[in-house]
C-alpha cells in the first residue's frame, strides 16, 4: 500500500543532520575513541548535560549508526571511529562543522535562491565569489570542509585511476591540498602542485609538510579563471570538485586551457559528483546541483555526458568515465590529448 512514510522520512531529514551535527559539536565520538563507552549518565557529566537530553542524543546518535550499544553503555561504530574522531587520517568534521555554521540557514530560504537565481551565502554584488569572506573562522571552517571531504575522494580516485603513468600533477583549484597528499602517498613517483589563489597557497603549503611531502608538492599561486593560461610542464591535469561551481561557458574555457597546457599524451582528471545521462539522479549529485545554487551564482553539477562532450569538443580524445564512492566525488572523467 502507497503510504507517505518516504515524504515524513524527507519532512525529518533535517532532524538526522542536526543530531549529528550537535553530536559533533560536543566532540562525542573522539571521547570515545580507542573502544571507549559512555553511559548515559557519564555522558551528561562528561558532556555538561542533563540525563534527558544526554540520554536523547545518545539514543538518536545509535539510531543513525553513528553509536552501538551494549549493556548500559554506547560506544562508537566502526563509521564514527574511522571518520570522527579528531585526528584521525580521514576526520570527516571539518565538513560537518562547515555545513552546521554557513550553509544551514541559508538553505531555509532555498525557496529565494530558486526565484531569484542569487546565491544566498554571500553576495555577488559586493564579491568575486563565494571563497571571499573576511570571517577568518568561516575560511577556516571551509578549508578544513573541503579537506575532510577530499582526503577520503582523493584515496578512493587513487584506486579507481591510475596516477603512476604520471610524473608531474597540477591540482587545479587544490585547496588544502588533499588530493595531491593522498595521490603522492599511493604514487611514490609522483610530484604535484596545488594551483590556487594566493592567500590559499600557504594552507596546502602546511598540510603538505604536515604530511610529510614538502619535498613532493608545492603550491602556485594563480587565479585560473583570470589568468590566460595554466601553468606548463605536468602530464596530468585534476580538476577535482571545481566544474561545479562555475557555468558552461567558464568550464569550457578552463578545458581549453587545461588543453593547451597539457603535452602530447598528457591526460586531464575531472572529479565531481556526477549526474546520469538523463539527469534524473543519484540523489547526492542533483541535490549537491541545488546546493551550488544557494552557494554560487552559476554552479550546477553536470553529467558525465555532458563533460565528455566539453572534453571532446576541447579536444582531447578517449574520454572515458570511471565510477567509484566517495563523499566528494562518484566518478572521473578522463582523457587525453593526443
Amino acid at each position: 500500500m502507497l503510504t507517505p512514510t518516504p515524504l515524513m522520512r524527507l519532512v525529518s531529514g533535517f532532524w538526522s543532520f542536526k543530531t549529528f551535527a550537535a553530536a559533533v559539536e560536543l566532540d562525542l565520538f573522539s571521547r570515545l575513541a580507542g573502544g571507549k563507552t559512555i553511559t548515559v549518565e557519564k555522558a551528561a557529566a562528561d558532556l555538561g548535560l542533563a540525563d534527558r537530553p544526554a540520554d536523547l542524543l545518545l539514543a538518536a546518535c545509535a539510531s543513525l549508526g553513528l553509536l552501538d550499544r551494549s549493556g548500559d553503555g554506547y560506544r562508537n561504530s566502526a563509521l564514527a571511529e574511522e571518520f570522527l574522531v579528531s585526528g584521525k587520517p580521514y576526520y570527516f568534521g571539518g565538513q560537518v562543522r562547515y555545513c552546521d555554521a554557513r550553509t544551514y540557514l541559508p538553505w531555509h530560504r532555498v525557496g529565494d535562491a530558486l526565484r531569484t537565481d542569487r546565491p544566498l551565502t554571500w553576495d555577488p554584488d559586493s564579491q568575486e565569489s563565494m571563497f571571499e569572506t573576511e570571517d577568518p573562522q568561516i575560511l577556516e571552517l571551509f578549508w578544513e570542509a573541503m579537506y575532510s571531504t577530499s582526503i577520503f575522494t582523493a584515496r578512493a580516485l587513487g584506486e579507481a585511476y591510475d596516477f603512476g603513468a604520471h610524473t608531474r600533477l597540477l591540482d587545479v583549484g587544490g585547496g588544502s591540498g588533499a588530493y595531491p597528499i593522498e595521490l603522492c602517498r599511493r604514487y611514490a613517483g609522483l610530484q604535484a602542485t596545488v594551483y590556487d589563489l594566493p592567500h590559499v597557497c600557504p594552507i596546502a603549503d602546511e598540510k603538505g609538510a604536515a604530511a610529510g611531502l614538502s619535498d613532493r608538492i608545492d603550491s602556485f599561486a594563480g587565479n585560473f579563471l583570470h589568468e590566460p593560461a595554466l601553468p606548463p610542464g605536468y602530464d596530468v591535469i585534476l580538476l577535482s570538485m571545481i566544474l561545479h561551481d562555475w557555468d558552461e561557458p567558464t568550464n569550457r574555457e578552463l578545458l581549453g586551457k587545461c588543453f593547451a597546457a597539457l603535452p602530447t599524451g598528457g591526460a586531464v582528471v575531472v572529479s565531481e559528483l556526477l549526474l546520469n545521462a538523463d539527469r534524473t539522479g543519484p540523489p547526492e549529485a542533483a541535490l549537491m546541483g541545488m546546493n551550488m545554487l544557494v552557494e554560487t551564482v552559476g554552479g550546477r553539477n553536470y553529467s558525465e555526458t555532458e563533460y565528455v562532450t566539453w572534453l571532446t569538443e576541447a579536444g582531447f580524445v578517449d574520454a572515458e568515465v570511471i565510477h567509484f564512492e566517495a563523499p566528494g566525488a562518484n566518478g572521473v572523467v578522463v582523457a587525453r590529448k593526443p
